[in-house]
């Protein structure tokens, strides 16, 4: 959920920058100064804002627009582009690689609502299919292990503590391996809340992370704090390594920008969010979607598709051979590897007016996927002669490229057969008219 201050500035900027007659210089230093205001008032740190909107402005006014897009559409992608270079354009994935038990643990600064984090974390991974349990190696706060019970005990997850013991690290150390008698996937440890000044604390921590060496860091931003989120995350960041971000209270901060600063100081990934009170008012974090909310476009990843789609580099007169068949075993590699730079090839083929290709089994998309980082090294290890005219390559001559390449014998004639192929289907009138329609040739 996105705050509801921030997302209401962006998207009056953006309303008046699209109603704007033209997207010239004018109006597109317009719409930099209002996503500045936007970011500030949210508390977003002041030199990330600085750094944000000048590459929004250089993009902006210096890329070229790629054939059949609007400048306004190019202006809206590069927005778009510049918030996800922070938090990313993709769902952070939770996985514990195949460790059993996974450790997390959990850190925060005192106020951030990490116990409570903790517990909505265990109740959201169990409900995705994992085994659970928590350590409370929280020693300073009063009830820290109570309230963990309190809240997990009717959801069967186990919680280990001690309550009248201080040592941090010997609760931690038991309770992973108690717990771990009970062939749990993920072992989450909370741990007391630090300040960035509290140097006895933060000593601790690293002395937890020796003891019990934790598969992933977690750090718990309260998302109310605005600017401090990034001071916070920095101080953390230099003393344990930051893997990953859980930001609180994101339904009632009007400063939840501040998420943006701990991303950047840390270069973590922000990969759940809490939206409410309740245990499970807890969701994986998907950044396109808080963009999109964001800047109020619902459809922008599909604008981002079209645009980088549009940006595919193909030159009129390459383009003119490929719709001919005149084209070299290299122009055909080198077009796929930059269709690969797009993204997933079942999102770019989905953008094709070719029919069924958005339906292709998923292990044939991993397949071709593969087969272009393949065909690429193969490409590398031929000669000139052999790239502009691979008939001539040979059983001898298979076996030199194929080991030259890292692959077999039989990839290297795969390419080799899927060129000619390719040449041959160009030849196909349908096929020559949609592709013309596709790229505006």
């Amino acid at each position: 959920m996105v705050a509801s201050q921030l997302a209401k500035t962006f998207k009056d900027v953006l309303s008046r920058f699209l109603a704007s007659p033209s997207a010239d210089r004018q109006a597109v230093e317009e719409l930099v100064r209002g996503i500045q205001r936007a970011l500030l008032v949210s508390d977003v740190n002041v030199e990330l804002v600085s750094r944000l909107s000048d590459r929004i402005r250089e993009r902006s006014l210096s890329e070229k627009l790629p054939p059949g897009v609007s400048r306004k559409d190019a202006v809206l992608k590069i927005v778009y582009e510049e918030l996800a270079s922070l938090l990313g354009s993709r769902p952070p994935k939770f996985s514990t690689g195949g460790k059993k038990p996974y450790i997390i643990m959990l850190l925060g600064i005192q106020g951030a609502g990490k116990t409570t984090t903790a517990a909505k974390l265990a109740n959201y991974l169990k409900k995705n299919g994992f085994k659970v349990g928590v350590v409370c190696a929280d020693t300073y706060r009063p009830g820290a292990f109570q309230q963990l019970q309190q809240l997990l005990a009717p959801r069967d997850i186990p919680v280990y503590g001690e309550p009248d013991s201080k040592d941090s690290v010997a609760i931690a150390v038991k309770g992973i391996r108690e717990l771990a008698a009970h062939d749990l996937d993920v072992v989450i440890i909370d741990t007391a809340g630090r300040h960035k000044e509290q140097s006895t604390l933060m000593e601790e921590m690293k002395m937890l992370e020796k003891a019990i060496k934790p598969d992933e860091n977690l750090l718990v931003i309260d998302g109310t704090i605005g600017q401090q989120a990034g001071v916070h995350a920095k101080s953390f960041h230099e003393n344990t390594r930051v893997g990953s971000i859980i930001v609180t209270k994101l339904d009632t901060s009007a400063k939840g920008g501040g998420a943006l600063s701990a991303v950047s100081a840390t270069g973590a990934q922000i990969k759940f969010i809490g939206v409410g009170e309740a245990l499970e008012d807890f969701e994986a974090f998907n950044p396109s979607g808080y963009i999109a909310s964001l800047l109020g476009v619902p459809d922008i990843e599909s604008l981002v598709e079209r645009v980088k789609l549009a940006e595919l580099e193909v030159s009129e007169e390459k383009a003119k051979a490929l719709l001919s068949g005149r084209f070299t075993l290299e122009d055909m590699v080198n077009q796929l590897r930059e269709m690969k730079k797009l993204g997933p090839l079942r999102k770019i083929l989905s953008k094709l007016p070719l029919p069924g290709m958005a339906d292709l089994p998923e292990e044939e998309l991993e397949k071709a996927e593969e087969r272009i980082k393949k065909w690429s090294a193969i490409i590398q290890s031929m000669t000139a002669e052999e790239k502009s005219n691979p008939q001539i390559v040979d059983d001898s001559r298979a076996r030199r490229i194929a080991r030259g390449a890292g692959v077999s014998e039989r990839d290297v004639k795969e390419l080799i057969r899927n060129y000619q192929l390719s040449r041959k289907m160009m030849k196909d009138r349908r096929l020559r008219h949609v592709l013309r329609q596709t790229k505006g040739i």
